[in-house]
């Protein structure tokens, strides 16, 4: 799992909570289900079956991957459209490219994101390059989408091209953890990716036994998705492993723990922390598109049918969740 890392995190700033910091409880662990997307890669639904006011501002999460494809086999998405909100792409192993058509577009891998603000409209693809589908390999990331409120949905679509190298990189106290801060903030370190709707987006490793307790916003919901490994969170040790979401409720700090021993393949827990600000407002998501009402939605298709969200050659249709 090549993501940005240190050779030595001891280096880095260290970030603890306050000792008098409430601990956020875990309130469920739940089990992402699998299934496929876009042009047939698997992916594991991490938000499936938890109540959206746990999730609130985020929507939907996949992991992609983690396979190992043979010549021939990787797979993207076909063009389709978006609107209402943002979606994060972050490659931990593996290319994929991105091109939309308001212009946006690159090539990212091994710790790089896009992040593309959706906002009144646009298609786009994200596919891997040409050679990797020749040469096949291996290939794992995460999809995330984060909704936009109401006075921001209609803004003007933007990409954002953050490569690893610009990642907050941050440690726990002992130097067992390595936190990656994408987006947002944490302890007062701030990640490169530009947010509209507040959140906080973290990857951290955990090397066997060790621990962690984050300072996390109050007003901010908690979440913690297990990309690989074993582990326990909340001050109770809730166990947890890959492929299961764990909400936190209230609080100000919550607590990861990586287990001594680890699977064979997978030598470190690795975690994805997130936290946003609830926009609490109506929802009305239906494939590509996440507007406020009914209406709206409706809206969306016309819109998209007539061409008013850009349009590129060799448009072949659209999905109807996922990417």
């Amino acid at each position: 799992m090549p993501a940005v890392t240190v050779e030595n995190p001891l280096t880095l700033p260290r970030v603890s909570a306050p000792a008098d910091a409430v601990a956020r409880p875990v309130l469920t662990v739940t089990t992402a289900p699998g299934g496929f997307e876009g042009e047939g890669f698997p992916v594991r639904r991490a938000f499936a079956g938890i109540n959206y006011r746990h999730l609130d501002p985020f929507i939907m999460m996949d992991q992609m991957g983690e396979v190992e494809y043979a010549p021939g086999e990787p797979k993207g998405t076909p063009w389709h459209p978006h609107r209402g909100f943002e979606t994060v792409t972050y490659i931990i192993d593996g290319v994929f490219d991105h091109q939309d058509s308001n212009g946006g577009g690159g090539t990212i891998t091994n710790g790089d994101t896009q992040w593309m603000t959706a906002g009144s409209g646009l298609l786009h693809i994200e596919a891997p390059p040409e050679q990797l589908v020749m040469s096949g390999g291996l290939f794992h990331g995460l999809q995330l989408w984060v909704n936009l409120p109401a006075r921001d949905k209609m803004m003007a679509p933007r990409y954002q091209d953050i490569r690893s190298g610009s990642v907050q990189l941050l440690t726990s106290p002992d130097g067992g953890a390595l936190m990656r801060v994408i987006a947002g903030e944490l302890d007062g370190h701030e990640g490169p990716g530009i947010t509209h709707t507040p959140i906080t987006m973290v990857h951290a490793t955990l090397a066997p036994g060790a621990e962690v307790t984050l300072p996390w916003r109050e007003d901010f919901n908690g979440l913690a998705y297990v990309l690989a490994g074993r582990g326990s969170v909340g001050a109770e040790r809730r166990p947890v492993h890959l492929g299961q979401t764990a909400v936190f409720g209230a609080g100000g700090s919550l607590t990861v723990r990586a287990d001594e021993k680890q699977d064979s393949h997978t030598p470190d827990l690795e975690v994805v922390l997130l936290g946003g600000q609830p926009i609490r407002e109506p929802m009305a998501h239906y494939g590509p598109f996440v507007m406020n009402t009914r209406e709206e939605l409706q809206q969306a298709f016309d819109d998209f049918q007539k061409g008013r969200l850009g349009t590129v050659p060799a448009v072949h249709g659209m999905t109807e969740g996922g990417l």
